[in-house]
């Protein structure tokens, strides 16, 4: 199943996930219906119409976690040899910026361990590890905010035609 989040829920959200199912099976076996149910447990009533399904087929035990999809392809050892080798920065492994990309962890995953990943396979990684987008905590020195304006104003306009 997938999930607006991308996946990767850690252990203590999976349990968490499991017991509304099963709160769920509780109520069917009651009689309560599938709006009620998906209003007091905060879901849609879709998921609860395919939790009925799985319970009328397989009882309680077709709502329980069947555990992760996939094995991930970086170990916990791994993914620390990953981070280590982020922190020593771009410049260290051959770009002339300090960016961290998505694309260049995913050269670095394939030079470091012979492993191949999806760009967006990459983000759910470092998702599932407690990495996020950063943002700059200033603007560079260079900015011509002047500059800018002109452009949003004058320039803009026309691209956007």
């Amino acid at each position: 199943m997938r999930y607006a989040q991308g996946g990767g829920f850690t252990a203590q959200e999976q349990q968490r996930r499991e017991r509304v199912r099963l709160d769920a099976a509780e109520r069917f076996e009651r009689g309560d219906g599938n709006g009620m149910i998906a209003r007091d447990l905060r879901v849609t009533v879709r998921a609860v119409e395919r939790w009925r399904r799985a319970w009328r087929d397989g009882g309680s035990a077709a709502l329980e976690s069947k555990g992760p999809q996939s094995l991930p392809r970086l170990g916990e050892r791994q993914f620390a040899q990953l981070e280590r080798e982020l922190e020593k920065g771009p410049l260290a492994h051959g770009w002339e910026d300090q960016r961290w990309t998505l694309a260049r962890i995913k050269t670095l995953i394939g030079r470091r361990f012979h492993v191949s990943y999806t760009v967006q396979g990459v983000w759910k990684l470092m998702r599932r590890n407690g990495w996020s987008c950063q943002q700059p905590v200033r603007r560079a020195v260079e900015r011509d905010d002047g500059a800018v304006e002109m452009w949003k104003k004058q320039v803009w306009p026309q691209v956007k035609a």
